[in-house]
């Protein structure tokens, strides 16, 4: 399998040797929008880290209750499950937006954590800062106003897809945030209203990205700061 090239963050601060070993056993794929990638209590087949692509963790009540409680881009990984050795997924895991991503087998995966004891505990962090992320948007459900919530989405959105422009219909962002429709239609009108951004069919365009910042809610902030703090 031929080496490839990485800009996920979480790799990147790897020390070099260790990077360039984990990077041989990678291969490049990608992504497209609804991708299937882990379905809970099946055996987790694969770890991804994705480049230019982010995935959504949906907590799945009944077939009509659902709910995101996790977006990664190419600061983290899909399957740190692994890491705690356990081999099944506890989430749905799906492409949200298409891009290209780094892709092992969990057994070549299990190698390199015995391999790298630099790798194990970045990894570790990265859980850490994860929980921490699933706690906040729980909470964030409960206490945060349909506006706030939706500003703060955008911007990990942003993020994830490092582009102020990305494709999320009003159907998505619903079932993201776990809303109904026309809350989000509202709310993005607001958001619209302030210049803050542009949509036409699902295509947003982040107009003011600190206007934005300003009506998101704190966990935003607290997010960014969260991994700052323990990833750097």
């Amino acid at each position: 399998m031929s080496p490839v090239t990485s800009e996920n963050l979480l790799l990147a601060k790897l020390p070099r040797k260790d990077h360039e070993h984990f990077l041989a056993r990678c291969e490049s794929v990608h992504l497209d929008f609804g991708d299937e990638l882990g379905v809970p209590g099946a055996p987790i087949e694969h770890v991804y880290f994705p480049i230019d692509s982010y995935i959504s963790l949906v907590m799945v009540i009944d077939d009509h209750s659902y709910l995101e409680i996790g977006l990664i881009g190419c600061e983290g990984m899909l399957g740190t499950p692994l890491i705690f050795g356990i081999d099944v997924a506890s989430f749905y895991a799906v492409a949200q937006g298409a891009g290209s991503a780094l892709r092992m087998t969990t057994a070549a995966f299990a190698r390199e954590l015995e391999h790298s004891a630099a790798l194990h505990r970045r990894l570790q962090c990265y859980a850490y800062v994860l929980k921490n992320q699933f706690a906040r948007m729980a909470a964030c459900t409960r206490f945060h106003v349909v506006e706030q919530r939706l500003a703060r989405l955008l911007l990990m959105t942003r993020d994830r897809a490092r582009a102020d422009h990305f494709h999320l219909t009003h159907e998505n962002m619903a079932n993201m945030l776990g809303v109904r429709r026309v809350g989000i239609t509202k709310a993005a009108s607001e958001l619209h209203r302030q210049n803050l951004i542009s949509y036409r069919r699902g295509d947003i365009t982040i107009l003011d990205h600190h206007g934005l910042e300003a009506v998101a809610c704190e966990c935003y902030g607290a997010e960014r700061s969260m991994y700052q703090s323990v990833l750097g």
